[in-house]
């Protein structure tokens, strides 16, 4: 299974964006050491954020190509579709309900069949949450002090599509995100755009 290993504080400051979430990602970044520093063209603009869009998810690029495909099949707004398509993954949903410190971290939790969703195990990070959907933690893995201080430190229902609950080490999707509920500094429809150019 392809992944990304590139050294994520240097993502960060090439894209001019705190992409992985670490306090300390952007500490040692200059001006004039990021991509958005530079003037650039449409295209340029376009293929930044598209950039910065699957850094944010840990996605690979023929993959985020399927999702930009499905997306533009859907009814709605393509860029929240494609959102909303990247934010309901069983990893980004590990992320949020506070399992794992990082995407990377959430990514390997499933992988080693740490996660259960609905009381079976799911070892496919991109695994697409439905709602209703319970995610919890397998019931040995609770034990790990790494894996009971995350969750546990975490702020509880911090998503509004979320819910979470700390005595059964579990939590929900109770519905769909909207596009202003996510917390990720990116300008969708230029990601379409730049798709759109490709087609």
């Amino acid at each position: 299974m392809a992944k990304k290993m590139n050294p994520r504080f240097k993502e960060c400051r090439r894209l001019g964006l705190n992409v992985c979430g670490h306090p300390k990602a952007m500490n040692r970044a200059k001006k004039g050491s990021s991509r958005a520093d530079k003037k650039l063209s449409a295209y340029g603009m376009q293929l930044l954020e598209k950039q910065r869009l699957r850094a944010y998810y840990g996605v690979m690029e023929k993959q985020f190509k399927g999702y930009v495909r499905e997306a533009k099949k859907a009814k709605g707004q393509t860029g929240e579709t494609l959102i909303r398509i990247l934010e309901t993954r069983l990893d980004n949903i590990v992320y949020r309900l506070g399992f794992a410190s990082s995407i990377r971290q959430a990514r390997q939790m499933v992988v080693h069949g740490h996660i259960r969703v609905n009381g079976k195990k799911v070892d496919i990070p991109s695994y697409r949450v439905n709602i209703g959907d319970e995610i919890s933690l397998k019931e040995r893995s609770r034990n790990v002090e790494l894996f009971r201080e995350n969750f546990l430190s975490s702020f509880p229902n911090m998503y509004p599509y979320l819910e979470k609950d700390e005595s059964s080490f579990s939590g929900k999707l109770i519905r769909y995100p909207e596009r202003e509920e996510v917390p990720i500094e990116i300008d969708d429809q230029l990601v379409i755009e730049y798709y759109s150019r490709l087609a």
